[in-house]
């Protein structure tokens, strides 16, 4: 399909870095302009013709992407001081020149491409899965009342894009807290009929270092998640399971069989 030329352009200013620990720099770049791109868009342009807005060939920008419809999480990135997915950013509706950056809570890879093996390490961390090993022959699990199910299908949109975990403030490189992200899909396997049969470790996990103690309630996380997933809501929730935990580890060794 060809492009349909309109007169206009698309600016952009993006951060770049060539390696992990390398330095970073601006440049710029003008785009054609077509009606209803998005953000990536934009970058395929660039990838297919590297060359700055001054004329200068340079290197194709590097970034994740994969479903291109908001559903597998790969793409987030900084547009314009937000974190966001570039797959549903359109540029009508952001300032030019519109400023690509990588997410800062995740080690840099290349140019807007980041690792997020913390987050999913994260998610190890507190077993965020149904154990399902040798069960498979038992037929059907129990099932799940529909208005629970209704609220934890809406707490199973996450797609782990990072976009909470960069909007936090309590979430660094120097800092220990997993992220709302984390906690939220313990309070959803928490919660499976299946799931709460490790209930007490995924609490365990998260009542220590890097859990719940180090949330600060920013809400920050609600208002960049881009699902609109609960997530302070499942925090508060996880707050009283905790509590209930922790008494029923100091006044006795039978909590396991509840």
């Amino acid at each position: 399909m060809e492009a349909v030329n309109t007169g206009k352009t698309v600016e952009l200013i993006i951060v770049r870095q060539d390696t992990e620990n390398g330095q970073t720099r601006e440049e710029k770049f003008s785009v054609p302009y077509r009606p209803g791109m998005n953000v990536i868009s934009a970058l395929m342009h660039i990838q297919k013709y590297p060359v700055t807005a001054e004329g200068k060939t340079t290197t194709p920008v590097t970034w994740d992407m994969n479903c291109l419809e908001e559903v597998c999480g790969a793409c987030s990135m900084v547009i314009n001081g937000r974190p966001q997915q570039s797959c549903s950013a359109l540029v009508d509706k952001l300032t030019q020149p519109i400023r690509l950056e990588p997410m800062k809570t995740f080690p840099v890879v290349r140019d807007l491409q980041v690792d997020r093996s913390r987050m999913f390490n994260a998610l190890k961390k507190v077993k965020a899965w149904v154990p399902l090993d040798g069960t498979y022959d038992l037929g059907e699990g129990p099932r799940m009342p529909e208005r629970k199910r209704q609220w934890a299908y809406e707490l199973s949109k996450c797609m782990t894009c990072g976009v909470c975990m960069e909007a936090c403030p309590n979430v660094s490189e120097k800092a220990s807290f997993i992220g709302p992200a984390p906690l939220s899909q313990v309070r959803l396997f928490n919660t499976h009929p299946t799931g709460a049969m490790n209930k007490d470790e995924r609490l365990a996990a998260i009542m220590g270092d890097g859990g719940l103690a180090n949330c600060g309630n920013s809400q920050n996380c609600v208002a960049a998640c881009p699902k609109g997933i609960p997530l302070t809501t499942s925090i508060a929730s996880l707050n009283r399971a905790a509590t209930v935990q922790m008494f029923k580890n100091f006044f006795g060794s039978d909590h396991m069989v509840d």
